[in-house]
């Protein structure tokens, strides 16, 4: 079985073209930004299923800055040749962009450290309350035995 590829995306010929691309990927890198904060702020105040609910927006928004981002690199001859103006502004948007989506991922990738923490933290708890309490010959406790541990379960799903 194949996938099927879409199509490259055009590249820019005109000033009106050129114009187009660079206007469509600001919106839709403001669009992505507004959501990756909105994103940011929920899960810093722990509200983590409202920024799921964020996914499927985001999701659509990162497939379209994809394909404008490819449609630009096709045209990256024709725009730092007749619109160096526009790239120059693009880039100055674009470092705006990674900066935010930097912060963001440093939430997420905080949150992430912080509830596996939690969860291995429960574990390690359960298992040494299922563990026989047992001393060695010097008076300590036991290492807890491997065959005596029992793996716990994780909903992924809030």
């Amino acid at each position: 079985m194949t996938t099927a590829h879409p199509a490259p995306p055009p590249a820019a010929a005109s000033p009106t073209e050129a114009r187009q691309l660079s206007n469509g990927l600001m919106e839709v890198m403001t669009e992505l930004l507004g959501i990756i904060e909105n994103e940011t702020a929920l899960v810093r105040a722990g509200k983590l299923r409202d920024a799921m609910a964020l996914s499927a927006r985001k999701t659509e928004l990162s497939r379209r800055y994809a394909s404008l981002i490819g449609s630009l690199k096709i045209s990256q001859t024709y725009f730092s040749r007749a619109a160096p103006d526009l790239m120059k502004a693009l880039h100055s948007h674009h470092d705006t962009f990674r900066a935010m989506l930097q912060v963001n991922l440093t939430v997420l990738a905080t949150a992430h450290a912080v509830s596996e923490g939690i969860i291995r933290g429960v574990n390690v708890e359960m298992q040494r309350k299922n563990m026989p309490q047992t001393y060695t010959a010097a008076g300590r406790n036991a290492a807890p035995n491997a065959r005596h541990a029992a793996p716990i379960s994780v909903s992924r799903s809030l």
